[in-house]
């Protein structure tokens, strides 16, 4: 019987480091495909972001907001290229934006080039701008390399109003998109033509960003962020580093610019203004500069923003304002470090353990917008008259939230019980992740007595 047992007890003894080497492989593997999905998503929700909404929606006003956002997707992305992987804060980005736009313009109108390779002549001429002006703004690091940049950015807005037989003055220079070479049967006149060129050049714009941010040179541009002494100590020049990246993001700059030259038909003064500057800069914070798409969720709220809500209210710069300071407060790794600790909080603990937090947080979260939103909009409707009062009433919408807009008493109660209500809601949120971490904790005791 012994003898009958011995191979049995062979086969199991060697069979189950295969077996654990087999389980080892398929964690591995299944590790590597949700790396993969993870890293595929973003870029997936950029293509169904671009080209999803004008087959299921044809207005045309849509074809003009997903240009838009488009556009300011290609702009935040090559601010943070300096700012996310370089370090340097710069306040005159749009000085590069729409000197490659400008010379694009100047180009079409003499040159006739063809409209589908315009925007490698605004990024080759923005380029040309940044190797020279970024010369100058490089010779400072940190504070100083913001203030240059900020006097750069006046000097550019300043000459846009001084040199009207180059910038067009208030009129601007205009181009007739149609009046190029025709690309087969695209003549790029309808604006649905118009907005698939910029589409196709943002993903080719933003995948050539994300190569580019996978490259040796821009490691070295993480060194001189991270420090620049030790990075000079290894034989890097930071200088030349700062200066290589500045042209670079100008590049990219004066593509987007370009982007909305074909978009609109017109570059302006406002192309160049320190407005314009502070948006990406907006953009690119909001967003977060830790990760490669947070820029682009940035650039997706500013235009959401300056488009959708600007279209109801004149507070909307308000809004976003608020919205801008809540996000550096709460969140200062911007809306991509944000949606990545919760879902990496999500995968973790699961959605029955942190159900408590989230639900109570989003009915906070929701309470105290509507309270501000009808606060604001009360403010508004008081200061400038019939028309925010029917932002007001559209804001609030039929039935019971119009009776209550319709007095004033009954607003301002409903204003009293909204931030009440949030308050309480926000209350018990903080109760429950105070559970969900004393939970966390007996958890790690736990393993910790394993």
């Amino acid at each position: 019987m012994r003898e009958l047992f011995k191979p049995t007890a062979r086969v199991a003894a060697t069979s189950r480091p295969e077996a654990d080497a087999r389980a080892a492989q398929a964690l591995q593997a299944g590790r590597v495909r949700s790396v993969t999905w993870r890293r595929l998503l973003p870029w997936l929700a950029l293509v169904l972001l671009l080209a999803l909404p004008p087959f299921i929606w044809r207005q045309s006003w849509l074809l003009a907001y997903l240009a838009q956002t488009a556009t300011m997707i290609v702009f935040a992305l090559s601010y943070n290229l300096l700012l996310g992987e370089t370090g340097l804060l710069s306040f005159g980005h749009a000085a590069y934006s729409g000197l490659g736009a400008l010379i694009a313009a100047h180009v079409f109108n003499r040159a006739g080039v063809p409209l589908a390779l315009l925007p490698l002549i605004g990024g080759a001429g923005a380029a040309l701008c940044g190797a020279l002006l970024g010369f100058i703004s490089t010779r400072g690091a940190g504070t100083a390399f913001a203030m240059i940049t900020l006097g750069i950015g006046e000097l550019v807005a300043a000459a846009a109003w001084t040199l009207p037989g180059w910038f067009g003055g208030e009129a601007g220079v205009a181009i007739d998109r149609a009046s190029g070479p025709t690309f087969g049967a695209w003549t790029f006149g309808p604006a649905r033509e118009a907005y698939a060129l910029i589409a196709l050049w943002c993903l080719l714009a933003a995948a050539a960003m994300f190569a580019l941010t996978r490259t040796p040179f821009m490691r070295l541009a993480n060194a001189v962020r991270d420090n620049p002494a030790r990075a000079a100590a290894i034989g890097c020049y930071p200088r030349r580093i700062r200066h290589g990246v500045v042209v670079m993001s100008a590049f990219f700059a004066g593509v987007a610019g370009t982007l909305g030259l074909i978009n609109v038909e017109l570059v302006s003064t406002e192309s160049v203004s320190m407005v314009r500057s502070g948006t990406v800069l907006i953009a690119t914070v909001t967003g977060g500069t830790g990760a490669f798409f947070g820029p682009v969720a940035g650039a997706v709220m500013l235009t959401f923003f300056s488009v959708a809500v600007a279209s109801v209210t004149r507070a909307w710069l308000f809004y976003l304002g608020l919205f801008f300071v809540v996000i550096v407060v709460a969140a200062p790794d911007g809306l991509a470090g944000f949606m990545e600790r919760h879902v990496a909080r999500l995968v973790r603990y699961g959605w029955r353990q942190c159900r408590a937090l989230y639900l109570a947080g989003t009915a906070a979260l929701l309470l105290w917008s509507a309270a501000v939103v009808l606060a604001v909009q009360w403010a508004y409707a008081a200061q400038f008259g019939a028309d925010e009062g029917a932002a007001l009433r559209a804001t609030a919408g039929p039935s019971l939230l119009s009776f209550v807009a319709s007095s004033t008493l009954r607003l301002g109660l409903a204003i009293v019980v909204l931030a009440a209500c949030g308050t309480l809601a926000a209350l018990a949120a903080r109760r429950a992740q105070g559970r969900l971490a004393a939970q966390v904790r007996v958890l790690q005791n736990t393993g910790d007595a394993r």
